[in-house]
Formats: structure tokens, C-alpha cells, sequence
């Protein structure tokens, strides 16, 4: 399977693999899911209560999904303040921007703490513009953000800009300090052995093939169940399987290249710490570089899943390789020599306002779930994990009662509609995207098909 050097690595460190279920076992919680939500929340439910009988079903290793197969940049959420005050007014926003703040610390803290070496460098984010046509494209949210005293970003001049990139192309950027990277698959493999040690039972190569909804609900899986008093359904994209969820979400790909190591020549170009680097597309041009000198480039040019059924579509060779290291090579070009050692490809569950929605499974008391973190899930999780943890306790906090959860969320078309219409939108942002590189303008119709667009970093008020 095509899951990149990330998790390659991971492996070479920790290939240990948990027992599959066989027959039949009883626990206080189930869930479904072994990547950050599901490890984060059964962590953070441990430390309530060590008493508290936590299992965790995997389909794979845990990690071996979105967890591990990421960019492993960990921003926070103040860039989604408009979309949030639209949710849940001004207060709640500015509440939900401040514990995404606080979940970056958390796991440099966690990792510390837990001697995991997951290549944690809190190092900022560079948002960027690299064509004339993006330029202040964040102004809109930095004006609401001053109006309310809350802006994290720092303007820098354009040649501050081009030095933290290390990169030509760069014209123009804001700094945020408060983000971090991270190697994705060490992280969850790290998160795995701390949850084992705390007593988490894990089950890997545990496929769930049913969930009976009665009280209490039942985990079927191909050699045995799990009858618990609670469920969480931590499954990112492969969430899309239930009904109630499927339209909450596309299933798409991002896709990513690894350079081979050269150290020397990026800390002379200028891109020698951890910092995230994105530019202002809506298919978003992200990247960042590794401690031992490798750029690791994404942009999310790939495959939809039909009918969100993922089945083996994302663990075949990355389809846009050439095209995503053809962008990476357009910020790089006195790097034309260097060659691409990795590619892979990963599936998103992308949601229409690229937040993530919590809640209970059609109403069911027991069963709780998060979806539609939208590519953005490796600090998000860490603070969703407390909205996880009060949902299964049936607290009546500030958690359980935060505004993403029980969203009134925009839903996406059935199918074949949204298959469809998922591919014409994004290669006409494609199209859109790539003629203001030229600083021209796309026709009325490719206008239209990106005004369909889900909800990205740049703030669109009409989101």
C-alpha cells in the first residue's frame, strides 16, 4: 500500500501490531477508530476515570489513515473565525479559536511529557500570496480580528515573506507564531503506545461491517463484537458509510511528494526551521520542510470517492504526483535537481464551511460521532477530543453545549450530483487558480462553478 515515507518511517520504529477481536468483549466505551480523534479521545476519557474500560477497533494499524498520511501541519483555527461567528456568534467563536490556540501546546506538551518524538517544532505559520491576485486576500479577517482584539497574525514585508519560505515566488504574507509541525505517523504511533500504557484496549486489523443501534449499542466486526454502553465514531472519511452522515461531507484526496534530503541548500535558501507555509489558493498549495532537510509538498488534486465509498482507492500510487511536483518545483526552481522520493495520496472529509460537526447518530443517546475536520484535524482533534469526551459522559458543559456540535450544517447533494459537481468545482478552481497565476481572469461559467466552492482559508463572507 502507497501511504508515503511518513508512515514508512513510523513503522521502522514502532511496526507493532495489536491483536484482531475475536469473539466477543464488553466495554464501557467502543470507538471506532484508531487516528488522532479516536487515540485523543480515549487518552482524554482515560484521564477522567483510569477505571473507565476504553476500546479502541482499528481497520488497519492505528495512524494508517489521514492520521498518518497528513502534511503534519498543526494550525490553530483563528483563520476560520468568520465561518465559526457565522455558526455560533462572536463569543463561542473567539472561545472555539482559543482552545484550537491551546491544542497546539498541548501536543508539544503531551509529546514531552510522553517521550515521543514526533518531530514537534513550533516554528508558525506563513500565509502567503504567490500570485499578484492573492495579495491581502486575509485582510477581510484580520480587520474582524483586530475589531474584536484577537489577531495572532503579524504583518511581515515581502522580503521577510521570500526569506521564511525560501522561496522566489512568494510576494506577500502574514506570520502567525502559533502553529507547529509535526511527523503525522510518529505522532499517532506515539499516541497509540500512551493509550495501551493507560489501559486502552486496541484491536487492530479490526474492521467495523456493523453497528446495531439498540440500547446498548453493539460494535460488529468480521470475528467478534463489542457491546458497549457508549460508541464514538472516530472515522474521519470512512465516517460516510452511515446515511446520516454521508452528506455532511466529500470524500476527496489530498496529495503529497517528498523531496530527497538537502539540508545545506534549503537552510541556505532560507527555509531551515519547521515552519507550515500555504499560500492563498482554494486548492491549497501547502508545505513545510523535515528536520533532516526534505520539503514535503501537498496540494489536494486527487481522486473523489463515489458515493464515498473509499474501498482500496487512496492506497494506490498518488494520480497527481506529477502535477503537485510540478507546483512544488514553481516555488523551488533552483532546486530542479533534487529529485522526488515519495508520493502518496490520502482521503479528506471535507465539509462545506471546513468545520467539523459533533453530535449524537441520528438522535441515539449512545452514539456519538465528528466529522468534516476538512484536512485540518491534526490539532483540531486534541480540543474535539473534549467535545467527544462530554458527549459520552452526557455532561451539560461548555463542551458538550459547544456551537459545532448539532451544526444545522449545509448538507451536499446526493449522488451522482456531488461526485459530479465535486470534480467540475475543483477543476474549475484549478482552472480559476491557474490563469490568475498569469493575472487573467476566468470565464462567467468557471466564476460560477468556484462560487460552489466549499469554505477554505481565504475568508469568503458569502460562506
Amino acid at each position: 500500500m502507497y501511504r508515503g515515507f511518513w508512515y514508512a518511517q513510523a513503522l521502522d520504529r514502532d511496526g507493532a501490531l495489536a491483536p484482531a477481536l475475536e469473539g466477543t468483549t464488553q466495554a464501557d466505551v467502543c470507538i471506532i477508530g484508531g487516528g488522532y480523534l479516536g487515540l485523543w479521545s480515549a487518552i482524554r476519557l482515560k484521564k477522567g476515570n483510569p477505571a473507565l474500560d476504553v476500546v479502541i477497533i482499528e481497520k488497519d494499524r492505528c495512524g494508517a489513515g489521514a492520521s498518518g498520511r497528513n502534511g503534519g501541519l498543526a494550525n490553530n483555527w483563528w483563520a476560520k473565525y468568520l465561518s465559526l461567528m457565522k455558526i455560533c456568534g462572536e463569543s463561542e467563536a473567539r472561545r472555539i479559536c482559543e482552545a484550537a490556540e491551546s491544542a497546539v501546546d498541548e501536543i508539544g506538551d503531551f509529546c514531552r511529557e510522553h517521550n515521543i518524538d514526533a518531530q514537534y517544532r513550533k516554528d508558525g505559520w506563513l500565509w502567503t500570496a504567490s500570485n499578484p491576485r492573492q495579495h491581502n486576500s486575509w485582510l477581510i479577517l484580520t480587520e474582524s480580528l483586530n475589531k474584536h482584539n484577537a489577531n495572532p497574525f503579524r504583518a511581515i514585508d515581502p522580503e521577510e515573506a521570500r526569506a521564511k519560505a525560501g522561496s522566489p515566488r512568494i510576494l506577500s504574507g502574514i506570520f502567525d507564531p502559533n502553529a507547529a509541525t509535526v511527523q503525522p505517523a510518529l505522532l499517532a504511533r506515539g499516541l497509540r503506545r500512551v493509550a495501551i500504557e493507560m489501559g486502552v484496549r486496541i484491536f487492530e486489523k479490526t474492521p467495523l461491517t456493523r453497528l446495531e443501534r439498540s440500547s446498548p449499542p453493539v460494535v460488529h466486526t468480521p470475528r467478534g463484537r463489542v457491546k458497549a454502553n457508549k460508541v464514538v465514531i472516530a472515522m474521519n472519511a470512512w465516517g460516510a458509510q452511515f446515511p446520516e452522515l454521508k452528506r455532511m461531507i466529500v470524500v476527496m484526496s489530498s496529495d503529497m511528494v517528498a523531496t530527497a534530503p538537502m539540508k545545506a541548500r534549503l537552510d541556505a535558501a532560507g527555509l531551515k526551521d519547521g515552519v507550515c507555509v500555504t499560500d492563498s489558493r482554494t486548492v491549497l498549495n501547502y508545505w513545510r520542510n523535515t528536520p533532516d532537510g526534505r520539503i514535503v509538498f501537498g496540494k489536494p488534486l486527487g481522486q473523489f470517492a463515489f458515493a464515498s465509498k473509499i474501498g482500496a482507492l487512496y492506497d494506490k500510487p498518488c494520480p497527481a504526483a506529477e502535477a503537485v511536483e510540478a507546483e512544488m518545483r514553481s516555488f523551488y526552481p533552483s532546486l530542479k535537481d533534487v529529485p522526488v522520493v515519495s508520493s502518496w495520496t490520502g482521503p479528506l472529509d471535507r465539509a462545506m464551511k471546513g468545520l467539523p460537526n459533533f453530535g449524537h447518530l441520528a438522535g441515539h443517546p449512545d452514539i456519538v460521532f465528528g466529522i468534516g475536520f476538512s484536512g485540518n484535524g491534526v490539532a483540531t482533534t486534541v480540543f474535539a477530543s473534549r467535545i467527544i469526551k462530554s458527549l459520552v459522559e452526557g455532561a451539560n458543559d461548555e463542551w458538550a453545549n459547544c456551537g459545532l456540535v448539532d451544526q444545522k450544517m449545509k448538507l451536499l447533494p446526493p449522488e451522482p450530483f456531488r461526485f459530479v459537481g465535486a470534480r467540475m468545482v475543483r477543476d474549475a478552481l484549478v482552472r480559476k487558480e491557474s490563469l490568475e497565476d498569469q493575472d487573467r481572469d476566468a470565464g462567467a461559467v468557471t466564476r460560477f462553478l468556484t462560487s460552489l466552492a466549499p469554505a477554505g482559508y481565504v475568508p469568503n463572507q458569502k460562506k
